[in-house]
């Protein structure tokens, strides 16, 4: 489904002043990041015009209307105010020309104001959208931030997963979610969070529901990071044939993004917090160019060839 942000929820988010509530305001959503400056349709340019974005003028756009008539900015707003646009933002804090709060009271269209230049507003405004309406799926697993990468543990229920971010949350990393992971797509990045209600709890068999915050403190969590590698936690299959020597990097794709991923058998015995922590490394060198396979790989062939 594709994200929305309501009207006044971000009027309350980035503090806006609200001059003129529209007719349809609580039921007004922004589902486009772009923001528009009409000049052009102050002069009556419409072909190219897309009404779903956020309008919004600055001092440029007063600086002309002041150039213009009461009657032609009376025209120049029922024109524009004939398209039902989610809202018009005044930047700098300027003065609302009658003729705008006029037009829009007859259209009843939303009028906003904020004392923000219109490029800090802009820039904010785009920021904050592209955010809250990135392509969005939730995932089953554990999210951690371990040695600055964010890495998922993927694995059916009861694998073990918990239990072993619960022994890299003791070694210092820290935990971002827990069962559920929100994955957002912003620009071709991944960015993980837990959902709020679940937020800093961790669930422990055995133990129950854990507060991992007020347990561990806040060195313990996250609230966001981006997703870098998926490793998969499997019970061992004595039939299957694991990768022993990792020469080829696996990909799993989520909403387009490919994220490398990594499966590992577990079986009793096996240290699964440190093969997280060391398949992490071990990861990053190799997103550093650094591949301890291919080397050990072409060592061989050379002494193959009789070079060493």
């Amino acid at each position: 489904m594709k994200q929305q942000v309501k009207i006044s929820e971000y009027v309350s988010d980035l503090g806006l002043e609200v001059l003129l509530k529209g007719a349809d305001y609580d039921a007004t959503f922004l589902t486009i990041t772009d923001v528009n400056r009409p000049g052009l349709q102050f002069h009556d340019f419409y072909d190219y015009f897309d009404p779903r974005r956020l309008q919004v003028i600055g001092k440029a756009e007063t600086m002309y209307l002041r150039g213009f008539t009461p009657r032609e900015r009376r025209k120049s707003f029922d024109a524009f105010f004939q398209y039902n646009i989610p809202a018009l933002v005044i930047t700098r804090g300027l003065d609302c020309f009658p003729e705008c709060m006029e037009s829009a009271i007859t259209h009843q269209r939303t009028l906003l104001q904020t004392q923000d230049t219109t490029v800090d507003f802009s820039s904010r405004t785009i920021e904050y959208l592209t955010r809250r309406l990135a392509p969005c799926t939730t995932e089953h697993g554990v999210l951690l931030e371990i040695y600055g990468q964010g890495v998922m543990i993927t694995g059916d229920s009861g694998v073990g997963k918990s239990e072993v971010a619960m022994e890299l949350i003791m070694r210092g990393h820290r935990l971002v979610a827990d069962d559920a992971v929100d994955l957002r797509r912003i620009s071709n990045q991944l960015i993980g969070t837990a959902p709020e209600m679940i937020r800093y709890y961790m669930e422990l068999r055995g133990i129950g529901v854990i507060d991992v915050r007020r347990i561990m403190g806040m060195r313990a969590i996250k609230n966001e990071t981006s997703l870098d590698l998926v490793i998969h936690f499997e019970q061992w299959d004595m039939e299957k044939k694991y990768d022993r020597l990792g020469i080829e990097t696996h990909y799993t794709e989520i909403l387009g993004v490919r994220v490398p991923i990594m499966t590992i058998p577990v079986r009793p015995g096996r240290n699964l917090a440190s093969i997280v922590e060391v398949a992490t490394m071990n990861d990053r060198q190799r997103k550093l160019g650094h591949n301890a396979a291919e080397e050990l790989a072409a060592r061989v062939d050379r002494r193959a060839d009789g070079i060493e």
